[in-house]
């Protein structure tokens, strides 16, 4: 039996969050592992949750803010450097969520504030929350994964994390948002670092000793590999669940809505309703786009493929089309 304390210097989510499943993958009965976290600016969003919902896409690509999605539940938070993020991870029969709070709220009440658990997910301080918390199974192991909100963007959420409700009807899991704080609310001048070498006092005075956890080569490798999933279109979008979204232009030829039904991140069906005089074109909109991958440029090369495939047919209203889906797709409207 051994604790294990992990401190990550990267800033990059995909790795961060590769790291945060391995453990889960590898943790030998008996041992503990205290996992900490710093990303530059991300969202992520749980392992069930829809991205095009839960987020605005095109702020992401506007800003270069990371899109990540996580292996456990929970919903869609924003993290910057000013959020430290930390994972308790261990053999289910070693697992005590009471225990691991115990940490979080000793280390946080030893600044001198009172903190409050509201539900199994949210510490709050005057009814605002600023730690959230998700949890994870894998091969007889848990993780309980939080975030401690120091001096993050707060006002970066909203930008963040807002989307048009007109265009979506979700069938998946919806976040619950939450009136939120920093810490540097109630402790001005508190930092990252700080927080964390008092969560790290506390998991100590709780666990006792811990040593750094030490990676091989072979360990460095698998993370790498897992990286490269979790940066993937499949996991961070292929994984949402079934759901519905509309895009809506009007065209030279005339107004055209497409309804897609979604499901895997792939069109399951579509359905156009057009006030065009070809009637035809609709079927061919619906015919080109069937099965693909619900991505802008996946989108318009689907059209542009048809094209190629049948020159004679709606060639210009088409391409019309294909270059519109490449503009104003579904993660940039």
């Amino acid at each position: 039996m051994a604790n294990y304390i992990c401190i990550s210097r990267s800033g990059d989510g995909f790795l961060n969050l590769a790291r945060d499943g391995f453990f889960l993958d590898n943790v030998k009965k008996g041992d503990v592992i205290l996992y900490f976290f710093v990303n530059k600016r991300a969202v992520i969003i749980g392992r069930n949750q829809n991205a095009w919902k839960e987020c605005s896409l095109p702020a992401l690509e506007r800003d270069g803010v990371q899109l990540v999605r996580r292996h456990t539940g929970g919903g869609a938070v924003y993290h910057d450097e000013g959020n430290l993020n930390f994972s308790f991870i261990m053999h289910e029969s070693d697992y005590d969520l009471d225990r691991q709070m115990r940490v979080i709220v000793s280390a946080v009440e030893s600044f001198g504030v009172k903190t409050e658990l509201s539900g199994r997910n949210d510490v709050l301080i005057d009814g605002r929350k600023f730690s959230g918390n998700a949890y994870g199974l894998a091969k007889g192991n848990r993780s309980h994964h939080g975030t401690l909100l120091v001096n993050a963007d707060l006002s970066r959420i909203g930008d963040y994390l807002n989307v048009s409700q007109a265009k979506m009807r979700a069938k998946g899991v919806e976040s619950v948002r939450s009136r939120v704080c920093n810490l540097s609310d109630y402790v001005p001048g508190i930092s990252v670092a700080a927080v964390r070498k008092a969560v790290l006092e506390a998991f100590k005075a709780e666990y006792g000793g811990a040593e750094n956890y030490a990676f091989t080569d072979a360990k460095r490798a698998e993370i790498k590999a897992r990286r490269k999933i979790q940066q993937s279109w499949e996991w961070r979008f292929g994984k949402t669940p079934e759901f519905d979204y509309t895009l809506d232009h009007r065209f030279p030829f005339g107004e055209m809505q497409l309804h897609f039904n979604l499901k895997e991140g792939r069109v399951r069906n579509i359905k156009v309703y057009s006030d065009c005089l070809d009637t035809g074109l609709v079927s061919r909109v619906e015919e080109a786009l069937a099965g693909c991958r619900f991505e802008s440029e996946a989108l318009s090369a689907a059209m542009t493929d048809y094209i190629g495939k049948n020159p004679d047919q709606n060639k210009a209203e088409l391409a019309q089309i294909s270059d519109y889906l490449k503009e104003n797709g579904p993660e940039k409207s």
